[in-house]
């Protein structure tokens, strides 16, 4: 049987690689006589890390040279945690499928030897929908943005520029950092971000789809569809804090479960239910009755 040749793009970054070995063994596995490697590149949300990805150009910053490999032949397909990827999908480069999610929870981190946050603590993070939530978990602590991979991140925070860090469990799991989890917030406490703990490969639409069997998941499919589909309602993006989490229940149904920003920088929460054939639909209708809320 001759060989072929699968190459799959993916950031440079400890993390990337890791979830991107994760599709290969997977294609490995199922298809033995594939031959898979993985191309790193380093994106412009890589190299611009003294701003905040709003004021860069927001989530596309990761994928745009890997979409780009993938125009010019380069690559066979890309591999990104889907909470990095815009709502808006490329046509010419849809979504194939989506792995089994691993832990979609927020972790918060502290420096080795303590063990909770203390006041006017100074607590990391990148993200405007954990900022918004951290502001009423923690009201007499100072949020404060931090960029860079999870190495750096927790290397700023052991040298003390924070005090604590929060980060997605899924990410530390991976890069088995588990000792490094002081708590796990529960879904009450902190919404996740849309598509958190999923990976997501991206391709050309005539790609085998055989090839990923054993790597795709339906379960995670439903529940991305839902929540992203919360996101792309409310008009997506970084900047405006948005978080959702659709949990599938027994009967086919999904519970979604959201957030996002009232005009007077409030947080506006709710939930909706629905079978799992609507998740597109449920998403858009949570939106809905949320924004509403929110004006």
């Amino acid at each position: 049987m001759e060989t072929r040749r699968i190459r799959i793009g993916t950031r440079q970054s400890r993390l990337a690689l890791a979830q991107a070995e994760l599709l290969k063994q997977s294609m490995l596995q199922s298809c033995p006589h594939l031959n898979v490697s993985l191309i790193p590149y380093k994106t412009t949300g890589d190299r611009i890390l003294d701003r905040s990805l709003d004021e860069i150009g927001g989530k596309g910053l990761f994928v745009r040279e890997l979409d780009e490999a993938l125009a010019k032949g380069l690559t066979d397909l890309s591999v990104h945690s889907l909470k990095d990827l815009p709502v808006e999908e490329d046509p010419d480069y849809p979504i194939l499928g989506y792995s089994r999610r691993e832990m979609p929870q927020d972790a918060l981190v502290l420096p080795p030897g303590a063990s909770k946050v203390l006041p006017r603590a100074r607590i990391g993070t990148s993200s405007p929908r954990r900022s918004l939530q951290l502001a009423a978990l923690y009201s007499d602590c100072d949020i404060c943005p931090v960029r860079g991979n999870v190495f750096t991140r927790l290397q700023k925070l052991d040298r003390g520029e924070y005090d604590a860090l929060v980060l997605a469990a899924a990410g530390l799991r991976r890069l088995h950092l588990e000792h490094r989890i002081s708590r796990i917030f529960s879904v009450e406490e902190m919404i996740p971000a849309a598509g958190q703990g999923i990976l997501a490969v991206q391709g050309r639409k005539d790609f085998d789809m055989r090839l990923l069997r054993d790597f795709v998941d339906a379960d995670s499919a439903w529940q991305a569809l839902a929540e992203r589909g919360f996101v792309r309602a409310l008009g997506g993006g970084c900047a405006s804090p948005a978080a959702a989490h659709a949990q599938l229940l027994s009967g086919g149904e999904l519970l979604l479960t959201g957030m996002t920003q009232d005009s007077r920088g409030g947080m506006v929460i709710g939930a909706a239910r629905a079978p799992k054939q609507d998740a597109d639909k449920l998403g858009r209708q949570l939106a809905e009755k949320l924004g509403g809320q929110g004006q």
